[in-house]
């Protein structure tokens, strides 16, 4: 169905723990993996539904965003992650296929943890959302955000339910 994550969650926790050495402990919300194209993100949908549940499919950006919650999830160094995200690709945009990001669930407040690391250079662009604000760092080939709720609380949030637990 996917490639096999591991690999990218070498990489991405190697860097991230270097500069975030906090991250350790935090939860591994969920992944994002991109496609290249209109006919593999139906293909890739049609995959997950298989292994999941559509949480949501929603249009960010002027494309649609689907998130899944994996019956089984995915397992890595202990950790267990449930949710994943495909984006569509952006009209007359160009992405090469493959896990793209990761995003953590902070256990402080996003302001915080900036205060904490200003040496890093951290994209403050989406920090004053009114719904599920977030930081990223961008290292080469992924990047990482970090929000101070899931993904699936903020879906449910949003659909008036209660997020499963894991």
């Amino acid at each position: 169905m996917l490639p096999d994550h591991h690999p990218f969650l070498v990489r991405l926790l190697a860097a991230v723990e270097h500069d975030l050495p906090e991250v350790a402990h935090w939860p591994l919300d969920h992944l994002c993996y991109r496609v290249d194209s209109a006919q593999r993100y139906a293909a890739i949908n049609e995959a997950l539904a298989e292994h999941g549940v559509l949480l949501a499919e929603s249009t960010i950006g002027g494309r649609p965003i689907a998130t899944y919650r994996l019956h089984r999830p995915l397992r890595f160094k202990g950790r267990s992650i449930h949710v994943i995200e495909v984006p569509a690709p952006k009209p007359g945009s160009a992405y090469p296929e493959g896990w793209e990001h990761a995003e953590f669930v902070a256990d402080v407040p996003l302001a915080t943890l900036v205060e904490a690391h200003p040496q890093l250079p951290w994209e403050l662009d989406d920090l004053h959302k009114t719904l599920n604000p977030d930081l990223r760092l961008r290292y080469a080939g992924f990047s990482v955000k970090f929000h101070e709720r899931s993904l699936e609380a903020v879906i449910a949030g949003e659909q008036g339910s209660r997020p499963e637990r894991a």
